[in-house]
């Protein structure tokens, strides 16, 4: 999979789900889903590891490490949607069964927060 065609690119989308959107919270994670109307059936993901997490190296290792939980459940994300991931702090001492752990029940909480919000609108 080629991550620069489904990467949030500007700050102007990462605003656009942040603000948008729902949010789900978990203990080292934070996840904002949103449907973004631009043209695209992909979703697009971004990731948001601040220096309050530790130097580049800790937060490239990061980045990696929630680009790989994010890329076996691509396919099962909303279509259209944008997805925001911002680390908090701890999140480079947590072992990476717990931080997928983490990641998923924040997806899946957004996701249906976000179908329900969606339900009503409609």
């Amino acid at each position: 999979m080629n991550w620069s065609s489904h990467r949030l690119h500007t700050g102007d989308e990462f605003r656009a789900v942040t603000r948008g959107g729902v949010r789900s919270a978990r203990s080292h994670v934070v996840v904002h889903l949103s449907l973004l109307t631009q043209e695209g059936d992909a979703p697009r993901v971004g990731f948001v590891v601040s220096k309050r997490i530790g130097n580049a190296v800790v937060r490239n290792r990061v980045t990696r490490r929630l680009r790989e939980i994010v890329r076996p459940r691509f396919e099962t994300l909303p279509p259209g949607s944008g997805i925001v991931l911002r680390a908090l702090p701890g999140i480079d001492e947590q072992p990476f069964a717990e931080l997928e752990a983490d990641v998923v029940g924040a997806l899946g909480a957004a996701t249906r927060k976000l179908e329900r919000r969606t339900r009503t609108v409609s």
